[in-house]
């Protein structure tokens, strides 16, 4: 006869480092409740509070790795947690930061969209190859083809930085065009060059 399943079994089967995972994941929908609340209340201080929990989600991200590696304990639950985690925290957060701080018109949510799309993308991947780009007995991977979807803290910040300047919403850096009756916000492109360095074949060495 087979045995009962136990209570939250699949929680007991969690390792140390998944729960750093959720930890990421838990930031990555902080930040959208922050933009949210931006959204309704207009009180920078929500945008900052958005930024730093994808910085907190950061610390997560690294931290599940290293303690991973130390354990020498890993599973294919852990991966996918990891990927699902990393869409909401360095995809969907900083895109609707984006779009919080000003970035509403059309193009921008095409870009925005793209930009999310190719960090699925990218993260999918890498999950399908990554025992492919291993080398060596350690069976480490050596190095990301196409940059990780992590790099998009380089955009939350630069976000965060135009939010303590006020150049968000109507005052947003390089200002918008009208192109065919919908709005582009130019600032909007760097999430479509960050999108598409994702999914490109350029090597980048795993440090």
């Amino acid at each position: 006869m087979p045995s009962p399943h136990k209570r939250f079994a699949m929680i007991r089967e969690f390792h140390l480092a998944d729960w750093f995972t959720l930890g990421n994941a838990v930031c990555g929908v902080g930040a959208l409740f922050s933009c949210m609340t931006y959204l309704e209340t207009h009180d920078l201080r929500h945008i900052y509070f958005a930024c730093t929990l994808v910085l907190a989600a950061l610390v997560f991200d690294v931290l599940d790795g290293r303690i991973a590696r130390w354990r020498q304990k890993s599973s294919a639950m852990g991966r996918e947690l990891d990927s699902l985690a990393d869409v909401i925290s360095f995809g969907v957060a900083p895109a609707i930061i984006a779009y919080a701080c000003g970035m509403q018109g059309l193009y921008d949510r095409v870009v925005l969209a793209f930009f999310v799309a190719c960090g699925v993308s990218r993260l999918a991947r890498f999950n399908i190859t990554a025992e492919a780009l291993a080398e060596g007995p350690s069976g480490k991977v050596k190095h990301f083809e196409g940059t990780p979807i992590p790099t998009s803290i380089v955009l939350v910040g630069l976000l965060a930085l135009a939010a303590s300047m006020g150049a968000v919403r109507e005052e947003l850096w390089l200002g918008k065009l009208m192109l065919g009756g919908f709005t582009l916000h130019p600032l909007v492109l760097l999430f479509a060059l960050s999108g598409s360095l994702m999914i490109s074949r350029i090597r980048i060495p795993k440090l």
